[in-house]
């Protein structure tokens, strides 16, 4: 059967909207649709798997193992499995990020 609903019917915050594929739709593959304020982002984390991102519009800085890198509006970050990461908005416009998660759940683990 096919899935179809709106991302709005998804949102867990006005921050976040949170697709987890094995629950909704029968799939091995997870998502965060998330829009961030300046300043904001979150904290720092891992995952057993690899992390993909899309930076939808805005600019975000990552930190990926202490180290930071810039990615703008079209860029893709892939953050390696069990590697302690996080990203904020550093600019005025609002930041859309897409987060990937090669996983029927999201499973996350607090780092610092």
């Amino acid at each position: 059967m096919t899935f179809v609903q709106p991302l709005a019917d998804l949102r867990t915050s006005p921050t976040v909207a949170l697709f987890e594929g094995r629950r909704h739709a029968g799939v091995e593959l997870s998502f965060y649709d998330t829009t961030w304020k300046t300043g904001r982002g979150p904290a720092m984390h891992l995952h057993p798997y690899p992390e993909v991102f899309l930076v939808e519009a805005g600019e975000a800085t990552f930190v990926v193992d202490g180290e930071e890198v810039v990615a703008g509006s079209g860029h893709v970050v892939v953050v390696p499995a069990n590697t302690p990461h996080r990203f904020e908005n550093r600019a005025e416009a609002p930041l859309r990020v897409l987060s990937l998660h090669p996983n029927g759940e999201v499973l996350q683990t607090a780092a610092e």
